[in-house]
């Protein structure tokens, strides 16, 4: 359960639905997620509704019975906030606010809104605000007639309440703007990440909140800043990290998501430049969580999408201490077993025959099998750098491991 320590939460209600492609445990699972996304965004889910359908309503996007159901409960428990798990048409949004006539937003807008709370510099913070007017340009009509009632809150930081007044022409300007500004910071970046000399670089990948920037900390002795939400970092962080005798460059990434926005996979993509020139992935994935292969997944996807599928990967099974497997009983012959069952060695098992040497389990909190973890890196690093600069090898003869 989600601890909620604030006071002026935004009480909301989430809306789903079942379909032939997301069965009853995929709708709740990302219905899961999306309570954890609203409650990142500072909202508190009160209730989850769901519906099975063969298709989205163009309309309502639910069935009209299930929309009245959803109306007496916001009506009948104050509530101000109604949000659906898929990316709403304009027409949709629209309509389903005449409805409700609550602050009605989907999964995307709920994304871009985090994201817009995190920027912390001015990169990023351009790249959200592209992304966020990508997404406004074509729900400009229908944000006229309802967003006067809307107070700030979730979905409305950045563009969103202070372009209320603008029509297309001008977020098509401003569009643009915002998209030579991105040029030229990337120039730059370019540039300074040019000036980094001849460094192999080693860039963090995986799901949103798998521990990538507690791994982070403890391997390069910095403080990147971490928290148990969704995209605590956005700003790519690079740090020179020494093992052994062996210095490299390793960078922790933005985080993925399942149905990541598309405006954000185009205006981020800037800021995957650190994993697209990296020499080495370290793919870190929290194998406490029971989806972990569906997030494998869609982190591979994303990754070819930037086409970086094909880099040098380490598979780095985090949380060890937190993973719990389903009990089993032997004896009871109704009950298969599945890998909800599976104990951690059989996971091992599992991946190591997948890929090998390069699967790895650690818990970066607890700081449990780092030794291992930083030998692996070690040789990893070592064996790039050696192949690209073979006249410096012999600043790496052969070695005997030790941990600092």
């Amino acid at each position: 359960m989600i601890e909620k320590k604030d006071i002026d939460l935004e009480r909301a209600v989430l809306i789903g639905i079942i379909t032939k492609e997301q069965d009853e445990a995929k709708s709740r699972e990302y219905l899961d997620e999306l309570e954890f996304l609203t409650y990142t965004a500072g909202g508190e889910v009160i209730k989850r509704f769901t519906q099975k359908m063969d298709i989205p309503n163009p309309r309502t996007f639910i069935g009209s019975g299930k929309l009245d159901t959803v109306k007496r409960f916001i009506d009948e428990h104050d509530i101000g906030t109604a949000i659906f798990d898929d990316e709403l048409s304009a027409a949709q949004e629209r309509n389903i606010s005449k409805i409700l006539n609550v602050k009605v937003l989907d999964r995307t807008n709920l994304i871009l809104d985090i994201f817009a709370q995190r920027a912390q510099t001015s990169y990023a913070r351009t790249q959200v605000e592209l992304a966020q007017c990508e997404y406004l340009l074509p729900r400009l009509r229908g944000m006229w007639t309802h967003l006067e009632r809307q107070k700030g809150g979730i979905g409305m930081r950045g563009p969103g309440e202070t372009e209320i007044e603008t029509d297309r022409r001008i977020v098509r300007d401003k569009i643009a703007l915002l998209k030579e500004r991105i040029k030229t910071i990337d120039k730059q970046m370019a540039v300074q990440r040019g000036n980094r000399g001849k460094m192999v670089r080693v860039a963090l990948v995986g799901y949103t909140n798998v521990g990538k920037s507690t791994l982070m900390n403890v391997i390069s002795k910095s403080e990147v800043f971490a928290e148990n939400k969704l995209f605590a970092t956005l700003d790519t962080t690079v740090r020179k990290v020494v093992i052994q005798n062996l210095p490299f460059l390793l960078s922790d990434t933005v985080g993925f998501i399942r149905k990541l926005p598309t405006q954000l996979v185009e205006s981020f993509k800037s800021t995957l430049d650190e994993v697209r020139e990296a020499d080495l992935l370290l793919h870190v994935v929290d194998i406490s969580h029971p989806n972990f292969e569906e997030h494998i997944e869609s982190v591979n996807k994303i990754l070819g999408e930037i086409n970086s599928s094909d880099k040098p990967t380490i598979m780095v099974f985090n949380k060890i201490d937190a993973y719990k497997a389903k009990p089993f009983d032997e004896a009871d012959l109704e009950i298969e077993k599945t890998e909800q069952h599976y104990s951690l060695e059989d996971w091992k098992r599992t991946w190591m025959s997948k890929v090998g040497d390069n699967a790895l389990f650690i818990s970066a909190l607890n700081k449990k099998n780092l030794d291992e973890f930083k030998k692996r890196v070690y040789d990893a690093v070592r064996d790039i750098h050696v192949t690209r600069f073979p006249y410096n090898h012999f600043l790496y003869p052969d070695y005997h491991y030790e941990v600092e």
